[in-house]
Parts: structure tokens; C-alpha cells; sequence
């Protein structure tokens, strides 16, 4: 049975496009504009994608919070992806406990599912498998994640205004 602390569901009413949004999740330079980070690939099932993490650039105030982790590890395995309606990842939530090896330490799933809706495009995002997490990391990672997930939706949401086109702005 799961808990109302195993699953984070985030969702907002994208003004763009399912397509345009689509390239925003979709698109790893895109992606990581919005979302605060850079990535070594593309994301394909079944990969696994090392970045880290650098400020936001579409809110001064949230890259503010950001710039603290700037440099730090961010890894994920990609899991599915259905075009134009899903991309699904594995990552370590929080901090990984640095003692003990990362492919021995838990991971949630994080799905980004498009819909159409009237007026644009539905974004649901969803991190669950937190009960898995070891106990000492449990409500911190999802407490975390929470307030992040939402501030995630408002950067993209500001990303597809100012880039209305799709191009990635030069940083």
C-alpha cells in the first residue's frame, strides 16, 4: 500500500502548443534551460544521462535558489518515452547518501504526460516511489521535490512565453 508521501502529482495548463511542449521536455538543451541543468546526451530508453546541475535561465529569483547546487551531480535513467505524450526518467530525489553506491540506492520515477486541453496543453508531472527511500532521506527528498516540482512547472512555463519559437536562447 502506498502513502500520501509516495507520489508528487504537479499539473498546469501549458498556452503552447502539445508539440512545442513537447520539444521543451523532449529536447535535452531545451530541458535544461528551463529546468536548471546540462546534460552529456540525448534522452533514448534506456539511457543513462549524467549532467549537472547550473541555474536556471528563464527566472532570476529561482536561479538565485539554484545557484547553491550549481556543479552538482544530477544522473537519470531514461524509461519510456511515447512522443508527444511521455517522458519518464529514474533519478536519486535529494542527496544520495555519498557512502553507500549509487546503483545500490533507491530510485523514484518522474513522468512528464502531455494532454490536449482547450487553451493549450495539460502537463502532469509525477514523481512517485518515495516509501522505497531509506527512512533518514524519506521526507526530506519528498518535501523537497514538492515545492520543486511546482516551481518546475512555473519555469516552464515562463521558458515556452519567452521562447514562443523553440530556439534555445544563446546563454
Amino acid at each position: 500500500m502506498t502513502h500520501a508521501t509516495d507520489r508528487i502529482e504537479k499539473q498546469t495548463l501549458l498556452h503552447a502548443p502539445r508539440e512545442r511542449v513537447w520539444q521543451a521536455i523532449r529536447q535535452p538543451e531545451q530541458f535544461g534551460h528551463w529546468f536548471g541543468a546540462e546534460f552529456d546526451g540525448d534522452f533514448a530508453p534506456g539511457r543513462h544521462l549524467s549532467g549537472r546541475i547550473v541555474p536556471t535561465q528563464v527566472d532570476p529569483e529561482v536561479a538565485k535558489m539554484q545557484e547553491p547546487y550549481r556543479g552538482a551531480a544530477l544522473e537519470l535513467d531514461v524509461h519510456r518515452i511515447e512522443p508527444e505524450r511521455l517522458l519518464a526518467f529514474r533519478w536519486h530525489p535529494g542527496v544520495p547518501d555519498p557512502a553507500v553506491d549509487p546503483a545500490q540506492q533507491p530510485t523514484t520515477l518522474v513522468e512528464f504526460a502531455l494532454d490536449d486541453a482547450p487553451g493549450g496543453t495539460l502537463l502532469t508531472i509525477t514523481e512517485s516511489g518515495f516509501d522505497r527511500l531509506p527512512s533518514d532521506r524519506r521526507q526530506e527528498a519528498y518535501a523537497s521535490n514538492e515545492g520543486g516540482w511546482e516551481k518546475q512547472l512555473e519555469l516552464i512555463d515562463k521558458y515556452l512565453a519567452q521562447n514562443a519559437s523553440g530556439h534555445v536562447p544563446e546563454s
